[in-house]
């Protein structure tokens, strides 16, 4: 802001009228100033409120997008199971569609149950749109001898409003919770007694208690039991539902799978809190498998990835963890994006879409590569494995490679001074290496040339030789880094759980399904690594996370949550 020089009257009384007026005009100039700098503050403020209402419109119209899915889906499920039961058993298809149809309606209703929290959540924020609440079908009545427990919350001592201690009953709450006692149930009813006061007829009652879903239907115990099984024992909702059905509890699969939504969702916080951690390693094993997808009534060939950090073979601190995605497809495009923030050593197999990540013009720093010596040795043992020639016998059996042998009897021998440094800190395994393995690597490199030299085009073992000597110097790099391991062992683990599940479950209902899959997995995994039980930590983490601070989120990862429970060492044993 600014105006230009006064020119003063010779007589001061009028100089100073001059400077008053001048005064007022920059007052003037200065209120239009403010004035429009607080209606462009109220007109972002308002942009903002719309843009907040526009979210929270959006999560709403999204759940009950979601909640019609799913309310479809249910109407075709009851449709395909009442043609049958009117014209009998047609065939083997007509079963397939049902549990295909079951499959679809688990993750539609899962999948509804989360959008309905995040409806939640965004109308929280406004003022003018409606959180979206399903409809839920109508539970059927408890067993009346199943077994109860009444727990009654401490009554209040004096009123809540004017602190008078004549305190009068005048009725209570009750929450009925669902809770399983290793395969015996029982119902937790919650009681919150109502009092009124004598003195200024207030009504007092103590608060409702969190839960991990809403409404507390189904007890931490027992949500642990459904998401351990169907996540990390592999038996599908259909199935469990079944189960429970036979030990006298009706719970549908549309039930099971909203409780499952709501677990999920509540423990999307954890699996951020292990993704962070996995990604500050300095080096990471990866790997993939396939999954089917159910997508448009067929099913596609999707993919679950696995990152795993895992610093125990060279004496590291830092607590093992895994992490799982899910993709459509195996385009490089998905690890692509897994690993964007990420920089370090990458141990993982040959395939092609990784190579973006290696290549030095890479944005920020390129990783580094190393490869799997137990893929390298693979291509060689088909070809070298003489049980498995025996059994084939002659008609199928293959004459042994008298090369691949040999390439397998060297790389074991590399193998087995691994096993002698494993655990060791990385300084001690670079020694080792140097003075025992880099001998025996370099020989092999020389050998395995003088022997492609004497091969046809046409020779078996030519496939894995090549395999090797192309790649030789990202094989090598474990020889000047103690953190390498010679194979990726450990990322393989962890999809062995998917190989073996496929058979159980066939396929997942959606993108989403798979997506929820990939954050269960991280949750049991990390904990399997960690040596703890996954069932009885999901149990402790769901009873505790609903009233627990975000910033103490942390103490809930798997292995803060054994070290808590591991007893404390006497004083002396600590000085020792």
């Amino acid at each position: 802001m600014t105006s230009k020089p006064v020119d003063l009257p010779a007589d001061l009384a009028g100089a100073y009228m001059a400077l008053l007026a001048a005064l007022e005009a920059l007052q003037a100039e200065r209120d239009v100033a403010v004035a429009d700098a607080a209606n462009a503050q109220a007109e972002a403020a308002n942009w903002q409120t719309q843009a907040t209402n526009w979210q929270a419109e959006a999560a709403t119209v999204q759940a009950k997008l979601s909640d019609t899915e799913a309310r479809i889906a249910r109407l075709e499920l009851r449709i395909e199971k009442l043609k049958r039961e009117l014209y009998g058993q047609r065939s083997e298809r007509t079963r397939r569609l049902i549990e295909q149809l079951e499959l679809e309606l688990e993750d539609l209703v899962t999948a509804a149950s989360e959008d309905e929290l995040a409806s939640a959540a965004a109308a929280a924020k406004t003022q003018k749109v409606r959180a979206f609440e399903r409809k839920r079908p109508v539970r059927k009545p408890w067993p009346d001898d199943i077994e109860r427990e009444r727990v009654v919350i401490a009554a209040p001592s004096a009123c809540g409003r004017c602190g008078g201690s004549r305190l009068a009953k005048l009725g209570e709450d009750v929450n009925e919770t669902l809770e399983e006692i290793p395969r015996r149930f029982k119902l937790i009813e919650t009681v919150r007694e109502k009092f009124t006061c004598r003195e200024c007829e207030a009504i007092t009652q103590p608060p409702a208690p969190f839960h991990a879903t809403p409404r507390g239907f189904i007890g931490p115990q027992l949500l642990a039991t459904i998401l351990f099984d169907k996540f990390g024992m592999h038996a599908p909702l259909n199935r469990q539902s079944a189960r429970f059905k036979a030990e006298g509890i009706d719970l549908p699969l549309s039930t099971l799978a909203d409780q499952v939504g709501h677990g999920t969702f509540a423990l999307m916080p954890l699996f951020q809190l292990i993704e962070r951690h996995v990604f500050a390693a300095e080096r990471l094993h990866g790997d993939d498998t396939t999954i089917r997808i159910l997508a448009k009534g067929k099913c596609t060939t999707g993919r679950i990835w696995i990152y795993v950090r895992d610093d125990q073979p060279f004496a590291g601190t830092a607590p093992p963890a895994a992490v799982y995605y899910a993709s459509s497809d195996r385009r490089g495009e998905h690890p692509q994006k897994h690993l964007a923030g990420w920089g370090g050593i990458l141990q993982a197999d040959c395939y092609s879409g990784l190579n973006a990540l290696f290549d030095e013009r890479r944005e920020g720093q390129p990783l580094t590569p190393a490869f799997c010596f137990a893929h390298a040795r693979r291509g060689f043992f088909e070809l070298a494995d003489i049980e498995k020639n025996a059994r084939e016998g002659k008609r199928n059996g293959k004459p042994i490679s008298p090369i691949a042998l040999e390439a397998v009897k060297r790389l074991d021998a590399l193998f087995e001074i691994e096993r002698a440094i494993n655990g060791k800190t990385a300084a001690e395994r670079r020694a080792v290496r140097q003075q025992m393995s880099k001998p025996l690597f370099d020989d092999m490199h020389a050998w395995l040339l003088r022997e492609r030299e004497t091969l046809s085009r046409s020779s078996d073992v030519l496939k894995p030789m090549n395999y090797l000597l192309s790649r030789w110097t990202d094989f090598a790099r474990f020889l000047d880094d103690g953190r390498i391991c010679l194979s990726n062992n450990a990322a393989e683990r962890g999809l062995r759980g998917i190989a073996l599940g496929r058979r159980n479950w066939t396929f997942a209902g959606s993108q989403r399904g798979a997506d929820r899959t990939a954050v269960m997995l991280t949750m049991i995994t990390t904990c399997r690594l960690n040596d703890v039980d996954p069932k009885a930590w999901l149990a402790d983490v769901l009873a505790r996370i609903a009233d627990l601070p975000i910033s103490r989120l942390h103490e809930l990862l798997p292995w803060e949550w054994k070290r808590s429970r591991e007893p404390e060492k006497p004083a002396d044993q600590q000085a020792a």
